[in-house]
């Protein structure tokens, strides 16, 4: 780490390099983590209520099994499986069966990679910048998985928040009261507006991942960056959600997944949370 931090222009390759390929296996995580506990909770399911156990066969795995086209089942070679590249050299299609590749798996690699970089970038290449990188790679497997299936699994949002905690303890970004005060900051206060949204109209207005998630993020960010993740995250996603309902011609019931905007608004605090701050102070007049 310490020649990286002293030879950047070797450093940057490397840790773009490395940011691809995590991008390639968050696009697996993306794919085949909510089938696989989808199928996991029908197992328990049919064990609880002592249903007959009919065959069903689990989904492909997130590591064993290797990666194949969706749409004819062609088991991808080395040289099809490259990040990004095999996507721009197949001219995103099936060298097989020439059904078109989705997207999302460049956006995702491409995204990874620029995230990783601007961790370097941000905080060098150390343990800091490692940890910057663990942290942008969850919040984008979340978001991606939110945005599929309306689901913020606890087997990634609890890990993240315990990696936060943890970080605290070498006070990697916030010291140890920070972090666990964050985490219990994060957590209720949207369970808050979740109960009181429920006892006011009967319904529920957001998942328990949710708040699962903003915990995540108070452990990294600290008890002083929850409210500017929550003031971030409901703007962008005030805009955004209303331009998608109406550029969709959907009504205000249609739900929208909310965790997409808690990570980019908790990864903004994150790198430049002090200097929101900071520059908030200034043009209120309080600084």
């Amino acid at each position: 780490m310490a020649f990286l931090d002293q030879h950047p222009g070797l450093g940057y390759p490397v840790v773009g390099a490395i940011g691809l390929m995590v991008g390639s296996f968050l696009n697996v995580v993306i794919l085949r983590l909510p089938r696989r506990l989808e199928w996991q909770w029908r197992r328990d399911a049919t064990e609880i209520l002592e249903q007959p156990d009919l065959y069903d066969p689990p989904p492909p795995g997130i590591v064993v099994e290797p990666s194949h086209c969706p749409h004819c089942k062609h088991r991808l070679s080395w040289y099809e499986n490259i990040p990004l590249l095999s996507w721009l050299a197949l001219r995103g299609k099936c060298r097989h069966c020439h059904a078109p590749i989705s997207l999302q798996y460049p956006a995702v690699e491409l995204l990874v990679c620029l995230l990783a970089l601007a961790c370097a970038w941000r905080f060098g290449f150390g343990w800091q910048g490692f940890g910057a990188a663990v942290l942008s790679y969850f919040l984008v497997a979340l978001s991606g998985i939110d945005l599929r299936t309306h689901l913020l699994p606890d087997s990634l949002t609890l890990p993240l928040m315990w990696l936060g905690l943890i970080a605290s303890l070498e006070h990697l970004y916030v010291q140890p009261k920070a972090a666990l005060l964050g985490a219990i900051a994060g957590y209720v206060s949207l369970w808050s507006v979740w109960w009181l949204f429920k006892q006011l109209t009967g319904k529920e207005g957001m998942g328990h991942g949710d708040f699962k998630l903003l915990a995540a993020i108070g452990a990294w960010t600290g008890l002083n960056g929850i409210l500017p993740t929550i003031l971030i995250s409901s703007l962008l996603g005030a805009i955004i959600g209303a331009s998608w309902l109406a550029i969709k011609g959907r009504d205000r019931s249609t739900h929208i997944p909310f965790g997409p905007y808690l990570a980019v608004g908790g990864w903004i605090v994150f790198f430049w949370g002090d200097q929101i701050v900071e520059a908030y102070m200034r043009m209120s007049g309080l600084r």
